[in-house]
């Protein structure tokens, strides 16, 4: 029987480059468009199946989690929360979780990425069996993030903001690894700046040939909202995309509706429960037109 895969999201850090912003509010709080950051990651978790999820924040902001977030049940999912006392890299997250992860593979999330687009993570978990899958996508700035270092068309190694680098395919935050994470993480050596880098993780699973990278292609859009000029790009992009079609991104209560991890009738309780809002109307959308709002490629009859 597969194991289960459990979702980490990493919503620490002090968020300097968003200043003065995250003087009250840290990075993964901040809105983007009409909902916080952290429903982004969330979403993609929710689309992959996974059920599981923890929730990494600083002692300063982890109460205000679980306010937002509270236990998952509302969406039909479980949540629990833990709190890094201060940045160590984020590889530490799996020794944070060790005992949430248990005997499970684990999918990492960044909680300040934010995917738009299909990723079809179900499908690789379902057919997950063992070792990192990894994602890429193709930027024109590679100086910037960890990236492939490619040579004949093979990949040798990863590197963190390469002056010169080999390839224009980065590392966004999304990774899937297997129970084994957690041992091979407690082997790492911290970096210079007294971090446990995941680029040094990713090369122990490439060093035993157990690693399969894949790259989103054009269909997907990735934003890292770690400054505020992406911050606002990536409200722009998704005030534009709700604007232009009927559907909402990272609704949490559609996703768990559509996965199955809700009724229609949890539904209807719970925008009883919700103030007046837009997002509360959308929901109402949702319940009055529930018999065609999934529905795909629907033929009319003539």
């Amino acid at each position: 029987m597969p194991r289960k895969t459990k979702g980490i999201i990493l919503a620490g850090g002090t968020g300097s480059r968003l200043y003065p912003l995250t003087v009250v509010s840290n990075k993964q709080l901040q809105p983007v468009h009409d909902k916080p950051m952290v429903y982004y990651p969330l979403s993609t978790l929710l689309l992959g199946g996974i059920k599981d999820i923890a929730v990494i924040s600083s002692p300063d902001y982890i109460d205000k989690y679980k306010t937002l977030l509270k236990d998952g049940s509302q969406w039909g999912v479980s949540i629990e929360y833990f709190i890094q006392n201060e940045p160590k890299g984020i590889s530490d997250a799996f020794l944070i979780c060790e005992e949430f992860i248990d005997q499970d593979n684990v999918c990492l999330i960044l909680g300040d990425n934010i995917f738009y687009g299909y990723i079809g993570l179900d499908e690789i978990i379902q057919k997950f069996s063992g070792g990192a899958h990894i994602f890429t996508y193709f930027v024109s700035n590679p100086q910037d993030f960890g990236v492939l270092d490619i040579k004949r068309n093979k990949v040798i190694d990863f590197k963190e903001k390469p002056k010169k680098p080999t390839s224009n395919h980065m590392i966004p935050g999304l990774y899937l690894y297997d129970n084994t994470v957690v041992e091979k993480t407690k082997n790492l050596k911290p970096s210079k700046r007294g971090e446990l880098e995941i680029t040094d993780l990713n090369r122990v699973y490439l060093k035993e040939k157990n690693i399969e990278i894949q790259d989103l292609g054009r269909a997907t859009v990735w934003f890292d909202a770690g400054k505020c000029s992406d911050l606002q790009k990536a409200s722009e992009f998704i005030r534009t995309i709700e604007e232009q079609q009927i559907y909402k991104i990272g609704c949490l209560e559609e996703i768990a509706l559509k996965r199955g991890f809700i009724s229609y009738k949890k539904l209807e309780l719970l925008v009883k429960q919700m103030p007046d809002s837009e997002y509360k109307d959308y929901l109402k959308e949702v319940l009055k037109y529930k018999d065609e709002w999934f529905s795909k490629n629907k033929k009319f009859k003539i």
